[in-house]
């Protein structure tokens, strides 16, 4: 259908500047289905009816019914003082009410002339009346109900919607202003577009009458002017982005309008104290080059507005001295900070001319794994995109060690053809930097609480029985604050929630995040993902809540880079239990990740044809369900298994018909729980609800939106070292079936007599060090967690993961390597004057080979036996498998202190011990049936169950082992202890079979004991 365009007041004489920073046209977010003209319906008349009723009676019928029922309730002359002591009756009461009820009609009356003379005059906002908040909001939806049949209607509130909220919060200053955006609020904006075509063009030809006045509308560089913020014309609110491009010729010089006018008192008694935050008939001083005929050369002369607005303008010219303490020649110095939520505006500072080098600061909800504020260190080659990403790392980090436990199992229990053993494989070049990025930038305990908090507010609204309200987007302060921006008021949130800035903000403090626990509910806002940081706050938008489509404007590449990270985010996020993600024309190499949330469509019919289907499904069942969107039925009895969000990410940019027939599909997308991000050259999109633009210098800008970001990327780069992560985890890549490399250990040790160690440190129990003197000072505690970093890691540790795994937290540099420099003076030398802790070429800190753990020895001595020495001499392998038993004394670093060895959540060795172990048993077991000695056999097994007892390939050969004694007692006692093991989930099948096999009466001895 035909799109209707809103020509902006300035359009046709302004010159065509380029947006920030490209070439294109400035973003405009259009609603999914625009209009041309809205009629006048019969509601409308019925509240233009309904409101001169009530002004009518509000006005008139107040001071004619107390004339003819009170009277004059003052009394006819001076009062003396004997009236003070004369007793109070109820005439008297009625009087003094009858007093107050005169003072609030006349307070009303004054709002309702001072409304109605803004209305007709076009000037804006109108001033106040002192003490009215309530009353003059009342007063101005009435008059704008009365005008919404008139021309002049376009110029007043938003809507009769949002009758009720106090005119001080409204006039509250909001973040990434959502609530702002055209299309979002198309209901309420919709009463303007009548006369918003009628209001552009009476402007456009102003402004061409004073550029013909003034030979082309150029003024004498120098002049002062002003600028008057417009209403809103149709759905497009004015914006200084926009007042920059048109007068200015460049938007991003908004910063130099902000800075002459911040903090200066407004006609309506209101500061501009952000960027974002401006109101129709506020006024601007302009820096001294602002083209246009809207411009008003003040206070020497302005022919062309009313008395009032010039009397206004003359005021704001007077309080310029105030608000700059010096004047400004609008050079651009200035950096106008968009306030987040619950926070004040940070002070100007200037802008560095030259980019400043990159430098990893702790991101919102981060406050670890990067050194402290005002540190100039050097990334030491680590990709600065991750370290820059928490969020992302911690997903990323997470999910890859789920996939390389995954694999050891299916490895271990034969699921896969090939033994792998033991280890992954090490990641070398760009993947084992990428791997190095995600230890130092993860922040797991910012997605822990991210979900704690989410799930825990989900629970409490269903304990409460109201639904979950609409969020467009949340924000994660560098405190680790998160604040919810609701799409509309929602009441007060339950507690330990709290109200944030404004009806639309919901905030939760990190201490009262911190106490929450696990709840048992679905995922509320699984479509949360980040974009980036302003300030040291992070915005995580919710794609599945937009009203249609979320473009993204740039060159391909960046554009890549933006999509890439949403991508990896939304596939292995902590605050998600499931959802589809569905790539169109990119990221086929991405499905590693998440092969069973992730799924690629090669082109843009593949995509229609299936989402027309997902939509059709989807409003249905809805319908079928009684639910008017997801989030109603996410609180319900099937929580866990409905209404997951299926997100669309289409990177190429479609055709117009293309586009026009997506825009129709995403119409309803918001409520069945669909997000589109769709990339596109220019910021032409049809149906963008909100758009966005992607800079080479990596700015995430939106300009109607208020947001300017430093954006969240994944380039491809380090993409694809991500995907080779994953992919090398597969437990079906590089297997061959033969079992064989990959059993060895990357680290040997010589397990003769002649291989003593000069350091030998215990691991698997309690921590032990042999060979060295007990560090003296408050520093042994660390130096003995990174001795035990650096003995799990014999390939080498960066220096920046072993500090971000001591001092999560953060710590300076220096800090760092003072105790680097004891942990090297504490290892000391080998014989051959060698240092024990050395750094390889890569910068990678390593041990020597004369510091061994038992953990390398336990190792050493199975893969011996197995595929070394023992493989050719029973003697020598049951010998070795023996002395590797007796080495194990209990789980890994068993008496590790409260708070410390964190970084073991991030390590995969509580899943390798314990396999090793098994196998260990297993092949001792197996030696020693090998000569009929049961009870030899039965020992090695229970040895090796005290450290595995999960492990089911255990239970299975000491069931066979205890067979082999032919104690029929004893097998039905074994039987009946793991019977009561296994609880309410039963036996496994496996284990069943088993014990069908040797123990037929086994059922029953299980249901005598039931």
């Amino acid at each position: 259908m035909p799109r209707r365009r809103t020509t902006s007041s300035a359009s046709s004489t302004a010159p065509s500047a380029p947006s920030a920073p490209s070439s294109s046209p400035t973003p405009r977010n259009r609603t999914p289905q625009p209009v041309r003209v809205r009629r006048r319906s019969f509601g409308d008349f019925v509240k233009a009816f309904f409101a001169f009723v009530a002004l009518a009676g509000l006005v008139a019928g107040v001071p004619l019914a107390l004339a003819l029922t009170v009277g004059w309730p003052l009394p006819g002359g001076a009062p003396s003082l004997d009236w003070l002591q004369r007793e109070i009756t109820v005439e008297t009461f009625l009087h003094i009410l009858t007093v107050i009820v005169w003072l609030a009609w006349a307070q009303f009356t004054a709002c309702v002339l001072v409304e109605v003379k803004a209305a007709l005059s076009g000037a804006g906002v109108p001033g106040r009346v002192p003490g009215s908040g309530p009353s003059q909001l009342l007063a101005r939806q009435l008059v704008a109900a009365l005008l919404l049949v008139g021309a002049t209607a376009a110029s007043l509130t938003p809507g009769l919607s949002q009758l009720g909220q106090s005119l001080e919060g409204n006039q509250r200053p909001a973040v990434a202003a959502a609530q702002q955006t055209p299309g979002l609020f198309a209901q309420q904006q919709e009463q303007a577009a009548a006369t918003a075509g009628a209001l552009a063009e009476q402007a456009g030809q102003a402004e061409q009458a004073a550029a013909r006045a003034d030979g082309g509308g150029s003024a004498a560089h120098g002049d002062t002017k002003y600028y008057r913020i417009q209403p809103p014309e149709g759905r497009h609110h004015d914006s200084l982005w926009e007042v920059a491009e048109r007068h200015l010729g460049d938007g991003r010089r908004y910063k130099e309008i902000f800075e002459l006018n911040k903090d200066r008192v407004q006609p309506d008694g209101s500061r501009l104290s952000e960027a974002s935050l401006i109101r129709p008939g506020w006024i601007m001083e302009m820096p001294g080059d602002a083209r246009g005929g809207e411009l008003v050369e003040m206070p020497d002369e302005a022919p062309n507005v009313s008395e009032q607005v010039q009397q206004q303008i003359s005021d704001y010219a007077r309080s310029g001295d105030h608000a700059q303490g010096g004047g400004h020649t609008g050079g651009g110095s200035g950096d106008a900070r968009v306030s987040l939520p619950e926070q004040r505006p940070a002070p100007a500072t200037p802008a560095p001319a030259t980019p400043a080098p990159a430098t990893p600061a702790p991101s919102a909800g981060q406050d670890h794994a990067t050194p402290a504020a005002g540190q100039a260190e050097a990334s030491f080659g680590l990709p600065e995109a991750l370290l820059a990403a928490p969020l992302l790392a911690a997903g990323l980090l997470g999910a890859l060690g789920r996939r390389r436990r995954q694999a050891l199992w299916q490895s271990a229990l034969g699921a896969v053809g090939g033994r792998r053993g033991m280890e992954p494989p090490t990641p070398t070049g760009d993947a084992q930097d990428v791997q190095d990025a995600l230890l130092v930038g993860a922040d797991p305990d910012g997605v822990r609480l991210l979900d704690r908090s989410l799930r825990g507010l989900a629970a409490s609204l269903a304990a409460e029985s109201r639904a979950l309200p609409v969020v467009y987007a949340a924000w994660m302060s560098g405190n680790g604050d998160l604040h919810l921006q609701l799409a509309q008021p929602a009441g007060k949130p339950p507690a330990p929630w709290q109200l944030g800035q404004d009806q639309t903000f919901w905030m939760l403090t990190r201490a009262d995040a911190e106490r929450y626990e696990e709840a048992e509910t679905a995922a509320p806002y699984p479509g949360l993902v980040s974009l980036g940081t302003m300030d040291d706050s992070r915005l995580l938008l919710n794609l599945e809540a937009v009203p249609g489509i979320v473009s993204l404007s740039g060159t391909e590449a960046d554009r890549a880079a933006v999509f890439a990270s949403v991508a990896a985010e939304l596939a292995t996020n902590g605050w998600s239990d499931r959802m589809t993600i569905t790539l169109v024309g990119f990221g086929d190499d991405l499905t590693p990740l998440a092969p069973n949330r992730i799924r690629h469509l090669d082109g843009f019919e593949d995509l229609f044809e299936t989402m027309s289907a997902e939509t059709r499904q989807r409003r249905g069942a809805l319908g079928a369900a009684g639910h008017d969107s997801v989030l109603t039925g996410r609180t319900g009895p099937a929580q866990h298994t409905r209404w997951a969000p299926h997100l669309v990410l289409l990177a190429a940019q479609p055709s117009d018909e293309e586009a026009l027939r997506l825009a129709e599909l995403a119409a309803d997308a918001g409520r069945l729980g669909i997000g589109y991000l769709v990339g596109t050259g220019g910021t032409d999109l049809p149906g963008a609800a909100w758009e966005m633009e992607i800079t080479g210098q990596g700015r995430l800008l939106a300009p109607l939106l208020g947001l300017e970001l430093d954006a969240q990327l994944l380039p491809v780069a380090q993409q694809r070292a991500v995907v080779e992560l994953f992919s090398d985890a597969d437990p079906e890549h590089g297997s061959d079936g033969s079992g064989g490399s990959g059993n060895r250990p990357p680290f040997l040790v010589d397990v003769s007599e002649q291989g003593r160690p000069a350091v030998y440190a215990r691991l698997v129990g309690t921590y032990e060090i042999i060979g060295l003197d007990a560090p003296d000072g408050d520093r042994s505690a660390q130096l003995h967690e990174a001795l035990a970093l650096l003995l799990l890691h014999r390939e080498g540790v960066h220096p920046r993961v072993l500090s971000s795994a001591l001092w999560p937290r953060g710590v300076t540099e220096d800090v760092r390597d003072a105790l680097l420099d004891r942990l090297r003076t504490w290892l000391g030398t080998d014989p051959d004057g060698g240092a024990r802790l050395r750094t390889d070429a890569t910068g990678r800190l390593t041990l020597a080979r004369s510091v061994v753990s038992d953990l390398d020895v336990l190792r050493s001595l199975y893969y011996e036996a197995t595929q070394g020495r023992g493989a050719g001499s029973r003697q020598v392998r049951g010998r070795l498998l023996t002395d590797a038993l007796v080495l194990v004394r209990g789980p890994l670093l068993a008496d590790r202190p409260e708070g410390r060895y964190r970084w073991l959540t991030h390590e995969i060795i509580d899943a390798q011990l314990p396999l090793l172990v098994a196998d260990t048993g297993l092949a001792l077991c197996e030696f020693h049936l090998e000569r009929d000695r049961a009870e030899k056999a039965i020992e090695a097994l229970n040895a090796a169950l005290r450290t595995a007892p999960a492990d089911e390939r255990l239970w299975h050969e000491l069931l066979r082992a205890t067979h082999a004694t032919d104690d029929t007692d004893r097998l039905r006692a074994l039987a009946a202890d793991l019977i009561g093991r296994s609880g309410a989930r039963g036996l496994p099948p496996r284990t069943e079979a088993l014990l069908d096999e040797l123990l037929p009466t086994w059922r029953d001895g299980a249901a005598a004991a039931g």
